[in-house]
């Protein structure tokens, strides 16, 4: 198991993700923020089936910024109850998880 995650968004706009990506490398909260083409979401919200296309960002980042990363988020999210969900990075390649570390702004363990 690595300290590294992937920290998975939903937008409504590219515009709005690619402005949440942005923040997110500017500060060295995330390495790299993968923003796909629209996808179809179908999910339930308020009592009803919601079909709806959105963007999805991968986000690169260590499970220490997780706390930062989602506060950021949702910060800068229009979504009453934006998707912030963090999955551990099992393994990887030694070169791209070193990349991932460097890249992102240091944490300090107590």
């Amino acid at each position: 198991m690595t300290d590294k995650v992937v920290i998975l968004v939903t937008a409504g706009k590219l515009a709005e993700a690619k402005r949440i990506a942005k923040h997110l490398i500017e500060a060295k909260l995330a390495a790299c923020v993968n923003i796909t083409q629209p996808v179809q979401s179908i999910y339930r919200w308020e009592g009803r089936i919601a079909h709806d296309q959105e963007v999805l960002m991968i986000i690169k980042s260590t499970r220490e910024l997780f706390p930062e990363v989602k506060a950021a988020v949702c910060e800068r999210h229009s979504y009453k109850t934006p998707e912030v969900i963090c999955l551990p990075i099992v393994d990887g390649s030694e070169g791209y998880l070193q990349w991932i570390a460097d890249s992102v702004r240091a944490t300090t363990v107590p």
